[in-house]
């Protein structure tokens, strides 16, 4: 199907993204028939993320760097984009594809002139401003750095990923945190990592570090260190780059203006980080176990609200990858989408039924 039936770049949308090496090419990790390491490369592809999260009107809510492939869920936010003034606009495309570079090869400071050659031609700056809220673009910027890096680094020419990114759009709440846990516990399935804490390179490190960073500053505090407070202060919180979980309690919250580094305040559940956590953890201790454990009490108000038994979530978050295709959601949201799509039905409809309550 066409990408521009599937993503509406004129709607706000979540969307699982996967982008896929070629042949035996790696990624990141260790090739076991060369012995070449590749693992350098997984931080460049966080700080490139977290760079483009940055500069385009999307909202990261998790990703994970693995061997061969990468996974991010993003949601377009073409309303935010809107808000942004010309120069604003103009500055962050200048950011992307600099005429000019410093000596580290980094965007050079924009002058007014730069900048006002981007905003006097109109038809361009709504393209731009249309392609600063686009999924694809976003996926481009992050692919074509990182194809070129591992060619140079292998000296060859050619292909690095199979093909375009792979795009599903995630329909509801249970969807997304469904996807966002499938996606924080790869490293897990894998075999990679033992628990959420150490799996690096993923957006459940990145919230627990920031959680963890918060808390040394109060000890600080009252030893009277105040320069080394102020300094962390002006620093900004690791994973604040990354969408919130906990969804804005109103509009005021959400229309204040996000930190440095991310495109919203909107968040994307309605639980409190501290309960996505709490739930990742669980679900992780029941991948590397094998087999099914008691459900904590803090767990089932969660679960319920999602529409989800305790088995239907460690099945639809352990396989989300094989159960739905074109599409994730409950059987509502999916009938709905295949009606908006002029479909039948679409793949999973089966697995969304067998697997959430009637109740969702």
């Amino acid at each position: 199907m066409p990408r521009k039936f599937v993503v509406d770049d004129d709607e706000v949308g979540v969307y699982h993204c996967i982008n896929r090496c070629v042949r035996r090419a790696f990624l990141c990790g260790t090739d076991e028939v060369s012995g070449q390491c590749f693992d350098h490369r997984k931080q460049f592809i966080q700080d490139r993320l977290e760079f483009l999260a940055g500069v385009f009107g999307i909202d990261v809510l998790a990703f994970a760097v693995m061997s061969n492939h990468l996974h991010v869920v993003l949601r377009n936010r073409p309303d935010v984009v809107k808000s942004w003034s010309d120069d604003e606009v103009a500055r962050r495309w200048w950011n992307l594809f600099p005429s000019r570079r410093d000596e580290a090869g980094e965007a050079a400071a924009p002058q007014d002139s730069d900048l006002s050659m981007i905003t006097a031609d109109t038809e361009k700056l709504a393209e731009i401003r249309r392609r600063l809220s686009n999924i694809g673009w976003l996926m481009r910027c992050v692919a074509e750095p990182v194809a070129r890096m591992a060619n140079r680094e292998d000296e060859c020419t050619g292909r690095f990923w199979e093909g375009r990114y792979k795009c599903q759009p995630l329909l509801d709440e249970a969807a997304v945190a469904a996807c966002m846990a499938y996606v924080d516990l790869n490293p897990i399935r894998a075999g990679i990592a033992k628990t959420p804490e150490s799996s690096q390179f993923t957006s459940a490190f990145e919230r627990l570090k920031g959680a963890k960073d918060e808390r040394p500053s109060s000890s600080r505090e009252t030893t009277g260190a105040t320069e080394p407070k102020r300094q962390q202060s002006r620093r900004p919180r690791r994973g604040s780059w990354l969408s919130p979980v906990e969804l804005a309690r109103n509009h005021a919250s959400e229309s204040k203006r996000a930190p440095r580094g991310r495109a919203s305040n909107r968040g994307c559940l309605a639980m409190s980080q501290q309960d996505y956590l709490k739930l990742l953890d669980w679900s992780g201790h029941q991948l590397r176990h094998g087999k099914r454990g008691t459900i904590p009490t803090a767990l089932p108000p969660i679960l319920t609200r999602l529409g989800l038994s305790g088995d239907g979530w460690l099945t639809l978050m352990k396989d989300f990858g094989r159960l739905f295709h074109r599409a994730a959601g409950n059987p509502e949201s999916l009938a709905r989408e295949a009606t908006r799509r002029t479909v039948n039905s679409l793949h999973g409809k089966r697995n969304s039924q067998r697997l959430f309550q009637p109740s969702a």
